[in-house]
């Protein structure tokens, strides 16, 4: 096919009606690859590139019959190649439901890591009429980022410290690219939604989210700055896929709130959790 239709990228999931992954209903495609390891990632079936099996010992029968495909549910595979003709295929059935502000959202994994399968898809989405958004870790160069710029409505990335020592303690690589696309994706006009995501006694820090909170400000397009108080959902994800993640501590809710109050003292609309912060 042409226009990049018949362009293939390898997926986690598509989830649609989705209220989590931008403005409005979404549908959110997640791609699978990931240049970062967050120490505490909530999908780390999608930082391989590879195909890889979920195994669930406590759903299995023992039937013996794995070869032909688990009945059971016992073991999952994670990791499909799907052509952007496919994928629309499913955008376009639910392009009913956005609305004014819903559409699509490219997730991961980092779209950016499937650089061309992902401009295609949204390329694709804009042709019909549908509202794009990315979410990023913005830990690519500076062309890869520009050159998707110009296809977005809205982006969504995480600046998860203000020290790039931090940053590459946890994560694996510092943040010295993401800021930088911060500022070109702001630069470009585009609608940018900055979140944190708060683990207990690693960047639950004052000082570390004011910081954040002031560049944050920096930013003309900022439509609001979100925090997100850590969840394990990993943990049991990681070890089905035969790996092993550190639970973390969740920050209290006093806590978020104080981090919040903070952020917000920077003059911009602060969220936690997806509810909007009232200093009430």
């Amino acid at each position: 096919m042409e226009n990049g239709y018949d362009i293939t990228g390898r997926l986690v999931s598509i989830q649609r009606c989705s209220v989590h992954d931008g403005p409005g209903i979404r549908t959110t495609v997640f791609v699978k690859g990931c240049q970062l390891d967050c120490a505490w990632c909530h999908n780390p079936e999608s930082i391989a590139f590879e195909e890889e099996e979920f195994f669930y010992p406590e759903k299995c029968i023992h039937c013996g019959k794995c070869a032909e495909g688990c009945y059971a549910g016992a073991r999952e595979k994670c990791g499909r190649e799907m052509s952007v003709s496919q994928v629309m295929e499913e955008v376009l059935q639910d392009r009913p439901y956005y609305g004014d502000e819903g559409g699509i959202t490219i997730s991961g994994g980092e779209p950016l890591c499937q650089a061309e399968f992902t401009g295609a898809l949204l390329d694709a989405c804009r042709s019909e009429g549908i509202s794009t958004g990315m979410e990023s870790n913005l830990c690519v160069p500076e062309t890869l980022i520009k050159d998707v710029l110009p296809k977005l409505d809205m982006l969504m990335a995480d600046c998860k410290f203000w020290s790039p020592e931090l940053h590459e303690k946890w994560t694996g690589r510092s943040n010295v690219s993401i800021i930088k696309n911060f500022a070109a994706a702001a630069a470009a006009g585009v609608p940018i939604i900055m979140r944190t995501p708060v683990i207990g006694g690693i960047n639950d820090d004052e000082d570390e989210i004011g910081k954040i909170a002031e560049f944050a400000a920096s930013l003309p397009t900022l439509k609001y700055y979100e925090l997100l108080a850590y969840h394990p959902l990993g943990v049991g994800k990681a070890e089905a896929l035969g790996k092993k993640q550190e639970r973390f501590s969740t920050p209290s809710g006093e806590k978020m709130k104080r981090l919040a109050e903070i952020a917000a003292g920077c003059g911009i609309e602060v969220l936690i959790n997806s509810k909007r912060y009232t200093n009430d």
